[in-house]
């Protein structure tokens, strides 16, 4: 007999968790009275550069932890899944050479798709686990090309899919008439008025049970913004009528994380006919249920209530013992290293970081200034996304993505370096597969030619021993920058470099950005990455540090929510 009570589901990404923590992260789930966990997969995890497979393992290995918590899976698998996560997941190179042509049936986007789905849906399509795939995530806010969504439905079937398949899209006219796919269950995502997005989803789809694919119960944040919450109460009303109306939901987020590395997206779209992009922050706390390192948060009680309540007589465990947190330290930055760069040869006018085939990191485009010449206003355009420029070594100003490019006059000769840096790339909207990199620099009326190009690549390994020297440096930025923290065993904390902007490592492994502009101030440090005894403690440092040192804290400091 087919099961067709509602399912409680909620979203917990196995790439913005490690996987020592997913048994904590699963179980905390079921605790909290679900059915079911929802997760992406992200394609640039995997194959991050073209050929080049990685973590693949993850995939089943996710699906065995869940089954052994007691819970079913949702996979989406994309391979466009949006998630505030870099390029909505989709590889660097492919959007690069697929262009205008992304997320649809042409050959030069969907030929590396059908290669990605063989690598992928094998080590899904036949789990117990496994309850529902999802067909591409909200094309209906993107696109019209039934051809590609029936395309990778069949594609989902033929490599084994036996479990129903489904959609998931805003509950408007545009979007699920975008979206839908013949014989493929629709469901419809929001965070507020369920009543009205069901009764959308059923003039569409009169005969498909109420599923909320993602019920929005928090948000997440971008640099320079405040943060962005929902409070309990607000959001469970919300949940309490999904519930009343018999309908299935899967909480987004029910666990956020991180976004580690440089796995974190952006926003990119007009606001009020200005060109706004805004990058998104490294903590993926989303406000969610289960707070950035797994604690049971006010939010995570309530809807436990509400789903004890939908299923009377139900029994659920008790959330399981976090990790201890690591005490208060702070660790001095005692030794420095230069950042090295791996020469990429030269061009007419400036490369992109794809076609120089550099998914993330600085990139140095060097020019020269003829003379002798009297002194004319220095020009960068199009910076993607933020820029130190340098004439004969001097630091002569930072530009910003939308910024003012213009800097003062310079005269000749001279050598100007534009050192860039990427931040995520967009993950929402039409912008999506935009590139990296620098536009050109102007000299006067001029546009300088002839570009050398070198690149350190990011997150990459921090420098080897024989690179590092006692002291901090000259001053020079940018500049790597290390310390050695003391702890009595394995635990969870946060780290708040006193610097501007940078990257951090700990043991080798890349926590992700930090920016003093906020609003998170402090980096989540994940217990499995941690050691008893000596932790190494590296900083990348772009805009110089204010002193040499980091603090370990053992509470988040994610900023000021907004009004």
């Amino acid at each position: 007999m087919t099961d067709t009570s509602p399912t409680y589901s909620g979203a917990a990404h196995y790439f913005r968790t490690l996987p020592e923590q997913w048994p904590h992260r699963l179980r905390s789930l079921r605790a909290m009275g679900l059915d079911t966990v929802e997760t992406y997969l992200a394609w640039n995890v995997h194959e991050p550069a073209e050929g080049d497979w990685r973590r693949l393992d993850d995939i089943e290995r996710y699906l065995d932890a869940a089954a052994e918590a007691g819970l079913r899976v949702i996979v989406r698998p994309g391979p466009y899944i949006c998630a505030e996560w870099d390029n909505g997941g989709l590889p660097s190179w492919l959007t690069a050479r697929a262009g205008r042509f992304v997320r649809t049936a042409h050959p030069v986007f969907f030929d590396p798709v059908e290669r990605y789905l063989d690598a992928v849906v094998p080590r899904f399509a036949q789990h117990p686990a496994l309850s529902m795939v999802q067909v591409e995530n909200e094309y209906g806010s993107f696109g019209t090309d039934t051809e590609y969504l029936s395309a990778l439905a069949d594609g989902l079937r033929e490599r084994g899919v036996t479990v129903p398949l489904v959609t998931s899209d805003g509950p408007t006219d545009i979007m699920l008439t975008g979206g839908m796919v013949p014989g493929v269950r629709a469901t419809v995502n929001f965070g507020s008025n369920p009543a009205a997005a069901f009764a959308k989803l059923a003039e569409h789809r009169p005969d498909d049970d109420p599923f909320c694919m993602e019920f929005w119960n928090g948000w997440f944040d971008h640099w320079g913004a405040p943060r962005v919450t929902r409070d309990v109460e607000s959001a469970s009303a919300a949940l309490s009528a999904i519930l009343d109306a018999g309908a299935s939901v899967n909480l987004y987020m029910a666990h956020g994380g991180t976004n580690f590395g440089t796995g974190a997206g952006a926003n990119h779209h007009l606001v009020d006919g200005v060109d706004e992009f805004l990058p998104t922050v490294t903590s993926y706390d989303y406000d969610a249920p289960l707070d950035e390192r797994g604690a049971p948060t006010p939010k995570f009680h309530a809807f436990r209530e509400l789903f004890l309540a939908a299923r009377p007589g139900a029994r659920l465990p008790e959330p399981p013992e976090l990790p201890p947190l690591m005490p208060e330290q702070e660790v001095a930055l005692t030794r420095s290293a230069d950042v090295a760069f791996e020469d990429l040869g030269s061009s007419p006018v400036p490369a992109s970081f794809e076609e120089l085939g550099v998914d993330h990191g600085l990139v140095a485009y060097r020019f020269s200034i003829p003379g002798p010449r009297a002194a004319e206003p220095l020009e960068v355009r199009d910076v993607r996304d933020r820029a130190h420029v340098f004439v004969d070594g001097a630091l002569l100003g930072v530009v910003e993505r939308g910024g003012d490019g213009m800097l003062p006059p310079v005269g000749g000769p001279a050598e100007v370096t534009v050192l860039v840096e990427s931040m995520g790339r967009t993950n929402y909207g039409p912008r999506l597969g935009q590139h990296k990199g620098l536009g050109g620099v102007f000299h006067g009326i001029q546009q300088l030619n002839r570009i050398h190009h070198s690149a350190h690549r990011l997150p990459g390994e921090p420098p080897a021993a024989e690179a590092w020297t006692e002291g901090a440096g000259a001053g020079d930025v940018p500049r790597y920058f290390a310390g050695t923290a003391e702890l009595a065993e394995q635990a969870d904390g946060y780290l708040e470099v006193h610097g501007r902007k940078g990257y951090v490592w700990v043991n080798g492994f890349c926590l992700g950005r930090y920016w003093d502009r906020g609003p998170q101030q402090r980096l989540y440090v994940p217990w499995p990455v941690t050691r008893r005894g000596a932790n190494d403690i590296v900083v990348l440092e772009l805009d110089g540090l204010d002193r040499p040192a980091a603090t370990l804290h053992s509470a988040p400091e994610l900023g000021a929510v907004g009004a």
